[in-house]
């Protein structure tokens, strides 16, 4: 064996090995690709874990929707090209020189390049000490946040018909409600449009917390207020209709560095991470069980993405509804085995990939299946980031470039839903900032890496949803985004006196796609 595959073998620890293998990872793999991505990849002869051909020739799975795949592409490009724009055009700006044109000339390099344009006081006063490129540079992505925002919103408008097909297909499967939490890293920031291609929808509650340690008794409030839905309202099912609440983790680790790119949170280790999210779900539902009896019908699911492929593991259920750290499905692997198989056969061997998993030995064993409901989401999740694992690859060669942190902004709050693309944003689900003082913390750690070396200030976007049915939301909301907006630059005062914390307060009617007003934070 050559030294550069013994080490990638001492490496390849995305997942503990279970005494008897499940599909997915037991067989060790080489995931030693270095951070250039696909050229080096080229270079070694690096094999892809989905599509061995990879990065000469992208692979063809019959249950891709290139479609959607297109559309995609289209809609991540429009949203990072509006950002990567904006340091090149700053430093192009900022070697214009002093001069009584420098406003005028400036102004109209931003429209041309960025689509709008700079603070004109900024910019008026730049004669004086020369431009504040540190105001400029997060005046330009909270201007390129919000046109980005309303650019998509029309699109989230538009797939209100495909969150009504996942809604019914949701009941179908026996879930009245669907809570998902996954990690704060910016590389799930395209969780649910790409890595697992779910719209938009009335049945499903979105969340994000550093290192997937979601909140056990703000999740138990969120689901009495799921079971009250039903009693008064028998929305989307009657309380006698024996359907169940479900509550997702999403945890993350990186194929290619997995000592060095993995989640922050959990110092890049693949096992505490599995382990904590997996722990926080058993809290979760045992909470509901101790408080409301067992009758609280409740079901786990826990979720891991390759960070550099997106490709998926989902740890299945057993009967009684316990999930295991070693009982999954490998996405990557699945696909790869079903590749060449026609669309009916590959449905198939899904299921069948469900059903092995269930029968794991050794550490991973469970008893039995899970439900009908529950191997049906699941095969629905596997086929639908399929089209994501062929998505990476062919528009990005098989492996992300950007294997690390390369997000723009802090998102602090109720996060942006019209704006869902990798690497775009950290975002910290925060209610005060003493509750979410972790999830922060790691963000502006994050960021002190990415900006703050740089010279380059830490923009945060502070953004809540009020409920314009309820009176006097929208004035609450104005006075709780200002409320943390003071904590935060009393938590980071260092870097707000430096003039290395921007922020940006604006909030949003509850219904998706509703215009973004900006709250002034001063």
């Amino acid at each position: 064996m050559d030294t550069r595959k013994s080490l990638a073998l001492r490496r390849a620890r995305y997942a503990p090995v279970p005494q008897h293998a499940p599909i997915g990872m037991a067989q060790a793999r080489r995931f030693d690709a270095p951070r250039s991505g696909a050229a080096y990849a080229r270079a070694e002869g690096l094999e892809h874990p989905a599509c061995t051909t990879l990065p000469e020739r992208s692979c063809r799975h019959a249950l891709v929707d290139r479609a959607e795949n297109a559309r995609l592409w289209e809609c991540e490009q429009g949203i990072t090209n509006r950002f990567d724009a904006i340091a090149p055009t700053l430093q192009d700006i900022a070697g214009l020189g002093p001069g009584r044109a420098f406003a005028a000339r400036a102004q109209e390099m931003a429209r041309e390049r960025l689509g709008f344009e700079l603070s004109a006081p900024v910019l008026e006063r730049a004669w004086v000490r020369g431009p504040d490129m540190g105001a400029l540079y997060a005046e330009a992505v909270f201007a390129a946040l919000s046109s980005a925002v309303a650019r998509f919103s029309e699109r989230i408008r538009e797939e209100a018909a495909a969150g009504q097909s996942l809604d019914s297909l949701l009941v179908d499967c026996g879930f009245h409600a669907v809570d998902i939490s996954a990690c704060s890293d910016g590389r799930l920031k395209g969780l649910f449009p790409y890595i697992l291609r779910l719209p938009a929808s009335t049945l499903v509650r979105r969340s994000a917390f550093a290192g997937a340690l979601f909140d056990v008794e703000e999740d138990v409030r969120h689901w009495e207020h799921a079971e009250l839905r039903r009693v008064r309202e028998g929305f989307p099912t009657t309380a006698d209709v024996g359907s169940r609440y479900l509550k997702v983790a999403v945890y993350h680790g990186s194929s290619r560095e997995p000592t060095r790119e993995g989640c922050a949170a959990h110092g890049s280790d693949q096992r505490v991470a599995t382990e904590a999210a997996l722990a926080r779900l058993d809290e979760f539902r045992t909470a509901i069980e101790n408080a409301f009896c067992c009758g609280a019908g409740t079901d786990i699911l826990l979720i891991g993405v390759d960070t550099d492929t997106d490709a998926i593991r989902i740890h299945v259920p057993d009967a009684k509804g316990d999930v295991s750290a070693y009982r999954y499905v490998d996405n990557a692997e699945l696909y790869r085995n079903t590749l060449g198989l026609d669309a009916d056969r590959a449905q198939l061997a899904v299921y069948d990939a469900i059903r092995a998993a269930s029968e794991t030995k050794g550490w991973g064993h469970g008893e039995g299946m899970p439900h009908d409901g529950m191997r049906r989401l699941i095969a629905t999740l596997l086929i639908n980031n399929m089209s994501q694992i062929e998505y990476v690859a062919e528009y990005h060669g098989g492996w992300y470039g950007d294997m690390g942190h390369g997000e723009r902004f802090v998102s602090v709050g109720d996060g942006f839903p019209e704006v869902q693309v990798r690497n775009i944003a950290y975002y910290a689900r925060v209610d005060t900032v003493e509750e979410g003082a972790l999830d922060l913390d790691v963000g502006v750690k994050i960021f002190r890496r990415l900006n703050v070396e740089r010279g380059l200030p830490i923009p945060m976007a502070l953004h809540y949803r009020f409920d314009g049915r309820v009176p006097g939301s929208r004035a609450r909301m104005e006075n709780k985004i200002r409320r943390v907006a003071a904590a935060i630059r009393g938590r980071y005062a260092a870097l707000a006196e430096q003039g290395l914390l921007y922020l940006h307060g604006s909030i949003q009617d509850l219904p998706l796609g509703s215009p973004m007003e900006e709250v002034a934070l001063a």
